[in-house]
C-alpha cells in the first residue's frame, strides 16, 4: 500500500484525473493551480509512489456485447491456504470477472461477472467455477439495472 502524505494540492489533481486521466497537463494544471512543470513533477510522483496505479479508458460494456453483470457468491470446502491460492489464481486469469473479493460472512468469495449473456454465463460457471477442485457451492444473482457505477474515489 502506497506510503505518501497527500496535500490539497495533491488531492485536486487526483479529483481531476479521476475524472478525466487523459487531461492534457497544462489544462490540469491550470484546474490545480500549478504551473505545468511542477504539476507534472507531481503527477510523476502520485505514480511513482503507488497513488495513482494507472490510467484507463472505461469501455460502455452494452456496447462491446456485454450487457449481463452477474454478481457471484463463491463457496468453498474449507479455507486453506492452498485452496484459497488455487481459486484466486484461477479467477485472475479469466478476463469475464471484473472483481474478486474475499469476503467475510457467508460467502468465501464474491465476484462481479461480466458476460454477454445467460448462456455464455451457464458456460462459465460449468466450465470455470465449478471446476475449481475446493468450489463447494455458487450462488448467483443477475444485476437488473445499474443504479450507480463509479470509479472515483472520494478524496
Amino acid at each position: 500500500m502506497p506510503k505518501r502524505e497527500l496535500d490539497s494540492i495533491d488531492r485536486k489533481i487526483l479529483c481531476v484525473l479521476q475524472e478525466n486521466a487523459a487531461i492534457p497537463n497544462v489544462d490540469l494544471a491550470r484546474r490545480v493551480g500549478l504551473s505545468p512543470s511542477p504539476c507534472l513533477r507531481r503527477v510523476n510522483q502520485l505514480e511513482e509512489s503507488g497513488v495513482i496505479r494507472r490510467r484507463v479508458t472505461l469501455v460502455e460494456p452494452a456496447a462491446v456485447g456485454l450487457g449481463v453483470s452477474v454478481f457471484v457468491q463463491v463457496t468453498l470446502e474449507k479455507q486453506a491456504a492452498n485452496a484459497l491460492r488455487v481459486f484466486e489464481k484461477t479467477v485472475l486469469q479469466r478476463p469475464e470477472v471484473m472483481e474478486c473479493y474475499l469476503m467475510t460472512g457467508d460467502a468465501d468469495y464474491l465476484l462481479r461477472v461480466v458476460v454477454p449473456d445467460i448462456t455464455a454465463f451457464e458456460k462459465f460457471v460449468l466450465d470455470q467455477l465449478t471446476r475449481i477442485a475446493s468450489v463447494a457451492r455458487v450462488r448467483s444473482s443477475f444485476a437488473l439495472k445499474q443504479v450507480k457505477y463509479t470509479t472515483t474515489l472520494p478524496i
